[in-house]
């Protein structure tokens, strides 16, 4: 294979997609769909594994946790190995790993078990997101295109999420809880079976060598941060997920130090010199984060206030993703028109405008209000999630889309786990505070103190967010008015920055 066929660049350059490229993307995104299906879909199968397998309270944590911890851990290691060694290759390795480990996971007869299938399924989840937005990056060269392709990506993303628990439940009504991970199977043998005739192979012509101490440096300093965050969302205010978060930000500072001092990085320190890949990045964590730490909020209003099951719950939770659908899907449309930056200023503000509306969700009543803040926040964030990221990767040369890619996806990562912990952290203070009490069943006084305490909380969730998101608004607007979503010029063009 010839190098220019190898990095995505040369001839192909500015190509327009065929009938190819678009098959090849149902294909891709098939894996992103379980990806993030497998961060949900195990939720409604606690209640039977545990009667099944009785794991201790800690290995029932491990078994919800493992999964996710491992992703955000490995995203930057798998975006630079596939840089490497071909970013098709890394997804043939992922999709057979992701088969074979949810198989073990269906079939689990003990905690200990199900924690290391957990763990390996994380793993190579690791592999499939990076692999597939790189591949995306290498195959729709048009920047029109391009964008059409990543907002179909984020939409496979969102769908995933969504129909997660619906599936799980479905499938937990007629079969045992491991048959909520054999969906996985079919779908990544049909992956096998075609993704080699109709993907590209791409990687990195002049790689270098591969750091093993970068890579273990940011999976600890990831792992560190991700736990505490975690930790600190359960509601432990102890002194553990402090000194755990503080250690992932100490190795985190070695990480790019390292990466400042090595002539082959596995992040290139000056894709943040570019305005668009810095903001676009930080857009991307904050609407993450928006909508993470109030899905964790609205999930819990329907069901403690509002007294739904959790499948009637999920139900009213459909209209929110069927928004970020339309939202990923219009954002395209509209950079057709106007400047990618405008179109992240403009979803970033309509994000607020959603949260705004959750402000006014009362404890008595606010269904409707709260459906219609969900929809109108998750339209606005599907847009600048599918901007952000197509910015982010447009932003990097060809040969670095898998690096560039873990990176939008570390954010992403890293932005959802601090919104559940500290807009949930905000919330349990204003709970407790006014209930007199951390939870909802042991709140003193009447339900009436109760429900308006939980209504309290999560406006001022919805007041912190909504800030945030007007101020990244105001960011985009001003500093990346100028950046077409036809101009995007790579990074490759900056000049080096000794010692960045």
């Amino acid at each position: 294979m010839s190098t220019e066929q190898k990095s995505g660049t040369g001839d192909r350059a500015g190509r327009v997609a065929s009938r190819r490229e678009w098959i090849g993307l149902a294909v891709i995104a098939l894996p992103s769909l379980l990806y993030s299906m497998d961060l949900t879909v195990l939720y409604l199968a606690l209640p039977s594994l545990t009667r099944d397998l009785q794991p201790s309270a800690s290995q029932l944590l491990w078994i919800t946790d493992i999964y996710g911890f491992l992703i955000a851990g490995l995203l930057i290691t798998m975006g630079t190995l596939g840089d490497r060694i071909g970013r098709r290759r890394l997804l043939m390795i992922g999709a057979a790993g992701f088969g074979a480990a949810s198989v073990l996971a269906a079939f689990a007869t003990s905690a200990e078990m199900l924690i290391a299938a957990r763990a390996l399924l994380g793993v190579a989840a690791a592999t499939l997101a990076p692999s597939t937005l790189s591949l995306i990056r290498n195959m729709f060269h048009d920047p029109r295109q391009r964008t059409i392709a990543i907002g179909l990506w984020v939409t496979s993303y969102s769908a995933g999420a969504a129909i997660g628990p619906l599936i799980g439940g479905l499938l937990l009504a007629q079969f045992w809880w491991g048959s909520v991970f054999l969906i996985s199977v079919p779908v990544m043998v049909l992956l096998l079976a075609v993704g080699p005739r109709l993907l590209p192979e791409s990687r990195d012509p002049n790689p270098g060598g591969f750091d093993l101490s970068s890579s273990a440096l940011s999976l600890v300093s990831v792992l560190a941060v991700i736990y505490g965050v975690k930790r600190i969302a359960e509601g432990d205010a102890g002194a553990l997920p402090a000194l755990s978060i503080a250690l992932g930000l100490l190795v985190g500072t070695a990480f790019l130090r390292r990466q400042g001092k090595l002539a082959d990085p596995m992040i290139d320190l000056r894709l943040f010199r570019a305005p668009a890949f810095s903001i676009a990045v930080t857009a991307n964590a904050l609407a993450l984060f928006t909508v993470y730490g109030m899905d964790l909020f609205i999930a819990q209003y329907l069901q403690l206030v509002l007294g739904m099951s959790p499948f009637v719950a999920g139900l009213w939770l459909l209209p929110s993703a069927f928004g970020f659908v339309v939202g990923s899907n219009l954002a395209p449309l509209m950079a057709g028109r106007v400047s990618n930056g405008h179109v992240v200023a403009g979803g970033s503000a309509l994000t607020a405008l959603g949260l705004a509306m959750l402000t006014q969700v009362g404890a008595e009543s606010g269904l409707a209000v709260l459906v219609a803040g969900s929809v109108v926040m998750a339209v606005g964030a599907a847009q600048v999630i599918t901007l952000g990221t197509d910015l982010v990767v447009g932003a990097a040369p060809a040969e670095r889309a898998g690096a560039a890619s873990a990176i939008s996806e570390t954010g992403l990562e890293l932005g959802g786990a601090l919104g559940i912990a500290l807009l949930g952290s905000i919330g349990t203070a204003v709970y407790r505070s006014e209930a007199g009490s951390a939870t909802f069943a042991d709140a003193v006084g009447t339900i009436d103190t109760a429900t308006l305490a939980f209504a309290h909380g999560m406006q001022l969730a919805a007041v912190a967010s909504a800030i945030l998101m007007v101020a990244i608004a105001a960011i985009a607007w001003r500093l990346l008015r100028e950046r077409s979503s036809t101009t995007a010029t790579p990074v490759a063009a900056v000049a080096p920055v000794p010692g960045a």
